[in-house]
């Protein structure tokens, strides 16, 4: 199980996300308000921050930004989310420090595919063995 912080002002993605997050085996955190997000995310310690770019106050590039300057939340993946999907948006993003980039209105599938891949290999592992590495027949 992986715990998600969750970035967001809109009460109908807080909980789209979060539903699908636990639905997947995953504790998510919901933060409403951006100036609260970094103290948030150092109280919750997640494997990964799902935050979107269009925010009051801190604006989701901004978050992005102090989260990697952050000693403790450096290293943690970052997936930005918007529903404002601007040439040169994906670059700016990523250039800032996010991982992943994820337009709204999401594809739940993509969503997920997007979670998965950014979480630490312990915190997605169902504990079977990977596909193509089983060892050769010994005679």
């Amino acid at each position: 199980m992986a715990k998600i912080l969750i970035v967001e002002d809109n009460a109908l993605n807080i909980k789209l996300f979060c539903d699908l997050l636990a639905a997947h085996g995953h504790e998510p955190q919901a933060v409403t308000d951006s100036r609260l997000a970094l103290d948030s995310a150092r109280t919750f310690d997640p494997d990964l921050v799902i935050t979107d770019i269009q925010l009051p106050h801190v604006s989701g590039l901004e978050l992005i930004r102090m989260l990697r300057a952050d000693a403790q939340l450096g290293e943690v993946p970052i997936m930005a989310v918007t529903a404002y999907s601007a040439q040169g948006d994906e670059e700016r993003i990523r250039a800032a420090g996010a991982q992943s980039y994820v337009s709204k209105p999401i594809s739940v599938v993509k969503f997920v595919a997007a979670v998965q891949e950014l979480l630490p290999a312990e915190a997605g592992k169902d504990g079977g063995s990977t596909p193509g590495q089983e060892p050769s027949p010994r005679t």
